[in-house]
């Protein structure tokens, strides 16, 4: 069965699969929907350090590859990879990550030629998990849109015909550090007052701490904590709503998304962020057409799903993956 090898590196851990593509609703002529045929996980190990890092990727690629044979009688066609940092996908390096430790490694080099010379896709995170949402996830169908990741930091994917922009240096979709409250809080950008200073789970959860007296309190307890009526879990999600709706409306003046999907572990408490920050958006705007703003669809799936479309879009470029429903891309 013809595959192609993905993989989602993060901070702590990795997230890979063997990515297939459904034909049957083109006549078995072209590629189809992605398949998730084959899913594993493993530590990135960071703690040993950034050779060790990338060791551990080229050894899990290798892995792959031989599964895909064992169980599936031929080798993967090609590889993706998602990793978070600066990423410079044009010439296949990984620039700089913090949370690794690596600056400049020649990852689509070194994957090439563990795998045997097959071609290989190298992307930003989150902009790969938002070509995954965008393809066959919630923003499927949307000629353009904005997917935001609200984790640890913020991020933002610009999708556009169904591809994502990644700008002149990769440094599109960075919504995160635009400023929200000038003079506020510091950022390791080296900017005051970020966004992500502000309404990132990261943000929400030292809020929610400092306000309740509970050092590991975090942005989950925070929102369950405003659905039971705290008026202190209340204030500090309203102020991070705030924040983030003054953000997004600076982005979709720019951009004039169709839809704007909202991800991360932040938009796990569903209508309790929606609804405030659909009311807020509405608020603000003046002139601008208000999006559709969902919740991503395809949960911690995205990035492999992501790193198997950029995979598949080396050698079948034109690849249809549209999906009726975003079930159908797991098994």
């Amino acid at each position: 069965m013809r595959h192609v090898i993905a993989l989602d590196v993060g901070g702590t851990g990795m997230k890979a699969a063997l990515v297939g593509a459904d034909s049957a609703a083109s006549g078995g002529t072209s590629p189809g929907a992605p398949v998730l045929l084959h899913q594993a996980r493993r530590a990135t190990g960071r703690e040993r350090g950034p050779e060790a890092v990338v060791a551990s990727i080229l050894d899990f690629a290798a892995e792959l590859r031989a599964y895909g044979e064992r169980h599936f009688g031929e080798p993967a066609l090609a590889a993706g990879v998602a990793v978070p940092g600066i990423v410079d996908a044009e010439r296949g390096i990984a620039v700089y990550a913090a949370n690794l430790g690596w600056r400049d490694v020649p990852l689509r080099a070194l994957l090439a030629e563990r795998l045997g010379g097959v071609p290989v896709a190298l992307g930003h995170d989150v902009r790969t998990g938002g070509l995954a949402e965008g393809r066959v996830g919630a923003g499927r169908g949307a000629d353009r849109y904005l997917f935001v990741a609200l984790g640890t930091g913020i991020a933002g994917a610009i999708g556009v015909d169904g591809r994502v922009e990644a700008g002149a240096h990769g440094f599109a979709g960075e919504i995160g550090h635009i400023v929200v409250r000038p003079a506020g809080t510091p950022c390791p950008c080296g900017q005051y007052g970020c966004l992500e200073r502000y309404a990132s789970a990261a943000a929400v959860s030292q809020a929610w701490a400092e306000a309740c007296g509970e050092p590991e309190a975090d942005a989950a307890d925070c929102a369950k904590a405003v659905e039971s009526g705290d008026p202190r879990a209340s204030a500090v999600w309203q102020h991070a709503v705030d924040a983030l709706a003054d953000g997004l409306v600076t982005a979709l003046t720019l951009l004039d998304p169709r839809t704007l999907i909202i991800g991360g572990g932040l938009a796990e408490a569903g209508d309790t962020l929606f609804d405030p920050l659909r009311a807020a958006v509405e608020h603000r705007v003046t002139f601008q057409k208000v999006p559709t703003i969902v919740p991503a669809a395809l949960g911690d799936t995205a990035g492999s799903l992501g790193a198997g479309l950029m995979a598949w879009d080396l050698i079948a470029p034109t690849t249809p993956t549209t999906p009726t429903d975003p079930s159908e891309v797991t098994p």
